[in-house]
Order: structure tokens, then sequence, then C-alpha cells
């Protein structure tokens, strides 16, 4: 018997009605968690547990982002997901096409998403913080996670674009980092045609505010500096809050640099340096 979201490629049903129909819907992910007019769905079939993303309803007049660029950017999510082969990447199973738009099938995931409000941000209860409270060690596992698969993104022509929190889950229990919605993504380095493009201001690089601006691993080199910077620090580049050594601390500071000429010029040079400060990290 065909499973109903892994062995079926086309639906004559409307993503909602055809996942309630599948099996067990048992959280729903919409507006405010998906302001784009996307929805989500965790949907259990058995003992499997599953996240389908769909594009969501093509009449609904509130989503900054129109519907046909969302389900676009559900394509481009697909043809990531299949170039894409770590542990910390949910798998894509399966593409499934309907009247509107695809359903994109991902092994489901356990964890938290690490993304707050900003009135919430502070907050030591917050999930965000609670991730940064962590001990150091436990937090440089999680970015070891996320460099490598931006290191392997990029050697396979991935640039990272609207990365920040907000694309991390984090699975206290077992120590784990996984990261999605990466549905922005670019095939290749491109001119900036927006001025201030999409993603947290905590995580972008200069040039992603100025039109004309080329983006390329050069920014992603920035935005991976700045992730430490956020986790492993204050949020600003000052030696003292910064929870590291100074070896790591170089990496960070050099990926911070304003001047993108004298960041680290790949994700490969980026990746080489943290994994090379990583090796010189006293252990115990």
């Amino acid at each position: 018997m065909p499973h109903p979201l892994l062995d079926v490629p086309r639906i004559e049903k409307t993503p909602g009605a055809y996942v309630k129909v599948a099996g067990e819907v048992f959280a729903v992910f919409g507006e405010p968690i998906q302001d784009s007019g996307n929805i989500s769905y965790g949907v259990r079939v058995g003992d499997g547990r599953f996240f389908v993303k769909t594009a969501g309803r093509p009449d609904d007049p509130h989503p900054f982002s129109p519907y046909p660029d969302r389900v676009a950017l559900l394509r481009n999510a697909a043809r990531l997901s299949d170039t894409c082969a770590h542990p910390a990447f949910p798998r894509l199973h399966n593409v499934i096409e309907s009247p509107h738009g695809p359903l994109l099938v991902y092994e489901w995931v356990d964890g938290e998403l690490l993304h707050v409000s900003r009135e919430n941000r502070d907050n030591p209860r917050s999930l965000h913080q609670r991730f940064r409270s962590l001990p150091p060690d436990e937090i440089l596992q999680a970015l070891d996670a996320i460099f490598e698969v931006h290191h392997q993104l990029a050697k396979l022509g991935w640039i990272a674009v609207d990365f920040y929190d907000g694309s991390l889950i984090y699975d206290f229990e077992r120590r784990e980092v996984h990261l999605v919605d990466l549905d922005n993504y670019h095939e290749g380095p491109f001119t900036n045609e927006m001025g201030r493009m999409f993603g947290s201001t905590r995580f972008m690089a200069p040039e992603e505010f100025r039109l004309g601006a080329a983006i390329d691993e050069r920014t992603n080199v920035f935005t991976m500096g700045r992730t430490v910077s956020v986790f492993l620090s204050d949020g600003t580049l000052e030696r003292e809050p910064f929870r590291g050594t100074d070896a790591l601390y170089e990496v960070m500071r050099r990926a911070c640099l304003e001047n993108r000429k004298w960041r680290f010029d790949s994700m490969a040079a980026f990746h080489a340096a943290w994994v090379e400060a990583r090796r010189a990290q006293p252990r115990g």
C-alpha cells in the first residue's frame, strides 16, 4: 500500500485537506510563526512523523510574499535539499504536487526554535537565552555543525540568504542542532537588487543593505562570524564577553570585518580557520 506522504507524486486535494486524511496532524505552523504566508504541518503516519511545508493559500491577501514567490521559494528549497546530506540538515523525503503548489515532505526533527521576538530576546527564560547560557563547549559543537553545513553548501555553489536564529532548531536533550527554512538561499553569487535584503540585522553583512553590492561567500563569512558573536558572546566584537579562546575570537573578528576584502575570502577559508582554532582549544 503506497505511503500517503512518501510514495505519492501528485494529489488533487488542497494541501490542508490532504494532510488531514494522510495522517494525524499534530501541529500547524502558520502566522505568526511563518509570516511569509507559508503553512506547514506536523503529520504522523503510523510510527513516522513528518514536517510538511506548503505555500499556503493562493487567495490570502495578508502575507508580504506573493503566492507565486512562495511557490518558487519552495521549489528552490527542494533543489537545495537535494544537494545537502548533512545530519544537521533535515532530509527531504518527497515533493508532492497539488493544485496549490508543492508539498515538501521533510523528516520531523525534535527541538526548539531558537528565535524569539525582539521584546523577549533578553528574557533569561527564553529559548534564545537558554541556548546562549549553555556551556561554551556545547554551543561550539552546534556552531561546528552550522559551519560544516554552510561549507558544504558553498562548495556546491549555494549562497546563504536570510540565515538567522530563526533558521535553527536545537534539541536540548540530545544536544543536536538542525538548520531549517533555508528557502531564500541562492544558487551562486548575485547582486543586491533590494537595498535592505531579507534577514535579521544581527546577522547581516553591510553589503546586504547596499543596492548593487555583491552578495557572495564573503557575505556568508560575515554572517557566520555574527552567528558566533550572537551565541558565544553578547552580540558585539569585544574580547571581554567572548566565551572562547583567543584563536576562536580572532576567527570571529576577522569574519566580521566591515571591509569585505579583509575577511576570509571564502567559506572554505573561514571553515579551515575555525577548525584549526577548535583543534588548538584546550580540552577538559
